[in-house]
């Protein structure tokens, strides 16, 4: 082996990786898939709606709500977050439903 390369991969044998994140456990993947999913939801239903300044407020306010708790990593908390989110989307998903089918 080269020398250089013999350097290379020793120092990245040495050293964890800073670009790397640490593994998530299984109850951690599954909440952010359930998130994910909900996330698809919310933005298939929003753009039902004809382009409007109300669909940008809705797709933007859902944006930002999301984003607001993105490091979340207590499992109750997105647990609950989820919970609310949908109960939440449910009241906006009957007044989406009225917008798209006008």
């Amino acid at each position: 082996m080269r020398p250089s390369l013999k350097l290379l991969a020793g120092v990245s044998r040495a050293q964890p990786s800073k670009l790397r994140k640490p593994a998530m456990s299984l109850d951690h993947f599954i909440q952010r898939q359930r998130v994910l999913g909900f996330w698809r939801e919310v933005t298939r239903a929003i753009h039902k709606i004809p382009k409007s300044s109300t669909r940008d407020e809705l797709h933007s306010y859902a944006r930002h709500e999301f984003e607001r708790h993105r490091n979340v990593t207590d499992l109750q908390h997105i647990r609950y977050l989820l919970s609310t989110g949908k109960s939440e989307f449910e009241t906006m998903r009957r007044y989406i439903d009225e917008q798209a089918s006008r």
